[in-house]
Formats: C-alpha cells, sequence, structure tokens
C-alpha cells in the first residue's frame, strides 16, 4: 500500500530580512533624499541584503511604492466626523487627504500616476464620491468631480513644496526676473500685483479653493 506522500521541506538559509524592516528603510531613504533615490538596489544595501533577497518580499519598486503609501496612509489619515450636508463631507474628506499631503509631499508625487492608490485611502476617495452623488452628480459626473479635486490638491502640495524648496535656497527666482521687467501698460495688474506676488501665493488658501471648486461643481450638475 503506498504511502502518504510527505511536503518537502525547503532548504536553505531562514530570511534574514522583514517586509517591516524593508518598509521601514525604503520610508527613511524617501524621507531623507526623495522617491527618484529610491532603488532597489541602495534598498538590499541599507537593509544588508542583496536585490533578489528582496523580490521575495516585494515585487518590484511599483510594489514598494504602494506599500509605502499604505503604511503612510495607515499612520497619518484620520476620518474626519460626518457632517451632515454631502457637500461638506466631500471638503471634509478632501482637506483630510491634503494635510496628509502637505505634510510630506512625496507621497502626491507618489500618486500622480493614477495606477497607484492606496488601500488606506479609498474610504476618503468614496466619501467625496459619494458626497458628490448626494449633491446630484450622476455616478460618472462625481467620479470626474473627484479627479477634479484630487488634480486641485496633489497639484497645489506639489507646487507648494517645490516652492518651498526654492525658497530655501535663498536665491533670486525667475519669477522674480520676469516681474522686474514688467510692462505696465501692456500688463498693469501684474505690474500692480508684483510686489505682493510672492507673499500672496505663499498664503494657504487651499480650503477657500477646494470649497469654490466643490461650490462649482455641485452647482450645475
Amino acid at each position: 500500500m503506498p504511502q502518504p506522500s510527505v511536503p518537502r521541506k525547503t532548504i536553505g538559509r531562514p530570511p534574514r530580512i522583514s517586509r517591516e524592516e524593508i518598509i521601514g528603510t525604503a520610508r527613511r531613504i524617501v524621507d531623507e533624499d526623495g522617491v527618484d533615490r529610491l532603488t532597489m538596489r541602495r534598498l538590499a544595501t541599507e537593509v544588508g541584503s542583496t536585490p533578489m533577497a528582496l523580490y521575495h518580499h516585494v515585487r518590484d519598486k511599483e510594489e514598494l511604492l504602494v506599500l509605502l503609501l499604505d503604511d503612510h496612509a495607515e499612520r497619518t489619515l484620520r476620518r474626519p466626523e460626518r457632517a451632515d450636508h454631502p457637500r461638506e463631507r466631500v471638503v471634509l474628506a478632501a482637506a483630510a487627504i491634503h494635510e496628509v499631503l502637505a505634510d510630506c509631499p512625496w507621497v502626491a508625487e507618489v500618486l500622480t500616476a493614477d495606477d497607484l492608490m492606496s488601500k488606506a485611502a479609498l474610504w476618503f476617495v468614496e466619501q467625496i464620491v459619494d458626497g458628490l452623488v448626494e449633491c446630484g452628480l450622476t455616478l460618472d459626473q462625481a467620479v470626474h468631480g473627484y479627479r477634479a479635486i484630487w488634480y486641485y490638491t496633489a497639484g497645489e502640495v506639489i507646487v507648494r513644496a517645490a516652492a518651498g524648496r526654492r525658497r530655501a535656497d535663498e536665491r533670486p527666482t525667475y519669477r522674480e526676473e520676469v516681474f522686474a521687467g514688467l510692462d505696465p501698460d501692456e500688463l498693469p495688474r501684474l505690474t500692480q500685483a508684483a510686489d505682493r506676488w510672492a507673499p500672496l501665493t505663499a498664503e494657504d488658501t487651499y480650503l477657500d479653493g477646494l470649497r469654490a471648486l466643490v461650490d462649482g461643481l455641485v452647482a450645475t450638475p
């Protein structure tokens, strides 16, 4: 009578690294040097392993970025209290996303690739789409509305972060050079605002712009 087969045991060295260690090290690299400096080779070196060993835990850099997004969202995203009016629910959900991105701009840069979306953030996307539908938009219009809100949110964070880095360099900006030579006859409004342009554009007006955008989206479904 044949004996039942015994599962073959895998022979080899036990794994020296964990997924948590990989994510933690990748997060540090990104925080210190940016997304572009994160490579599987550098990550392997810093965790004391080889690129091939990393692939037992993470399929590729894209999956690693998704894991970083999930990790960041789970640690920082906080669900706001439910507002009575659906328009306000849209604003609160988008504002919560913006708050997290503003503290960590590299996340916005990664998320600008539409296929990289954190599962931990889907509840907030649901609130925006559902709120727009309750305001009278069709589902298709609500998805388009979410996209407009997302573009505004991500763009605001990326531009503000880049402007902050530029100001930290303490070098004259290209805008300052251009504004210095404005022709008041051709561009009277810009000439009038030139001296106040930098402080005005540095003000945090995200919520004002968000509310105006949402009002426009739901005004004429």
